[in-house]
């Protein structure tokens, strides 16, 4: 008789991406089934919490995060622009849960198109009040493959080991 493991069970993440742009790149990744993730907003029930203020969204992020072993940051153009991706990748490695950011500017987005590549979110954030930047210690990974379809193969192949990986990084640190 085999013992179930935590590795065996889907590992609960917080997905913390650029609402606007990456939406729809998003949701491939939450239907790869290897994961199991916070239920994510609707375009309307995200305006809802928005419209309720900075204490309605801190709540919210709160909430979603709890029980999470690791923020998954997925990367497009802009996400490293955007102040509540920076305030979930901080809450979730000062919560000790395992960071890991992987870029989706190659995945088609709703009008079948990609985008460019943006900036690391991780190269703005400093280590508990060092100068070290938290991109020192926290991948990102660049999925490989050279069109959507590809891209998505690797990010589905590679995702549950990134995962492992970042968990056991953050253990160490």
């Amino acid at each position: 008789m085999k013992s179930i493991t935590e590795n065996d069970v889907a590992r609960r993440v917080f997905f913390s991406f650029h609402f606007d742009n990456d939406y729809w790149r998003t949701q491939q990744i939450r239907n790869m089934g290897a994961l199991e993730g916070q239920a994510l907003c609707t375009p309307n029930a995200w305006e809802e919490v928005k419209r309720k203020g900075k204490a309605s969204i801190e709540k919210w992020i709160a909430d979603n995060m709890y029980g999470k072993s690791c923020v998954v940051v997925l990367v497009g153009s802009q996400t490293a622009n955007r102040p509540w991706v920076i305030h979930e990748i901080i809450k979730g490695w000062d919560d000790r849960k395992g960071v890991l950011g992987i870029r989706v500017d190659r995945l088609l987005d709703r009008n079948s198109q990609t985008s460019i590549a943006g900036a690391n979110p991780f190269d703005s954030i400093t280590i508990g009040g060092t100068s070290n930047k938290l991109s020192s210690v926290v991948p990102l990974i660049t999925p490989t493959g050279s069109d959507s379809k590809a891209v998505y193969a690797s990010i589905s192949n590679g995702i549950e080991k990134w995962i492992e990986d970042a968990i056991a990084v953050r253990n160490r640190n």
